[in-house]
């Protein structure tokens, strides 16, 4: 399938969607974080998507919005998308889990707790898994400091 009859397919799927391949040879979905959920639930029922493997979940900071990458696949098909979902709210940044779609989630979203501070609704065990439960900030965000452990050019 095309990525072209990807989006043709996934358009319908949701509402305010953008779709790009820019720098990609995947299609690229940018999901409302309030669909995300509907969202990937549909790419891994749907018939014609069957989007079953979440291989890949990384957190971003794109300064001010952080963020998630979805890398999905679909081991019946042979095609791959690229889901990205933002929240601007760095303070609080929420997003729904995908965990009960993907059990590959489960541990994506702990490690994307613990170095951006992004809180998976539904989680059934969110928590800090690599760094201290006392440790401050979020290493992997762009505005961390660490002065103890900064390195100096």
């Amino acid at each position: 399938m095309t990525n072209e009859d990807l989006q043709n397919i996934i358009t319908g799927l949701g509402t305010d969607l953008e779709f790009t391949t820019e720098g990609s040879e995947f299609l690229n979905v940018i999901v409302p974080k309030e669909q995300l959920h509907s969202i990937c639930s549909q790419l891994k029922s749907h018939p014609e998507l069957k989007f079953d493997y979440a291989f890949c979940i990384t957190g971003m900071d794109w300064v001010p919005a952080l963020g998630v990458i979805y890398h999905l696949n679909s081991t019946e098909f042979k095609h791959e998308i690229v889901v990205k979902v933002m929240v601007d709210d760095r303070e609080n940044p929420t997003l729904d889990s995908v965990h009960d779609i993907w059990q590959t989630a489960d541990f994506h979203e702990l490690e994307i707790f613990d170095f951006f501070g992004i809180k998976f609704n539904n989680h059934p065990k969110l928590r800090r898994i690599f760094l201290t439960p006392e440790w401050e900030g979020f290493p992997l965000r762009k505005d961390y400091v660490d002065e103890a452990n900064m390195i100096i050019k």
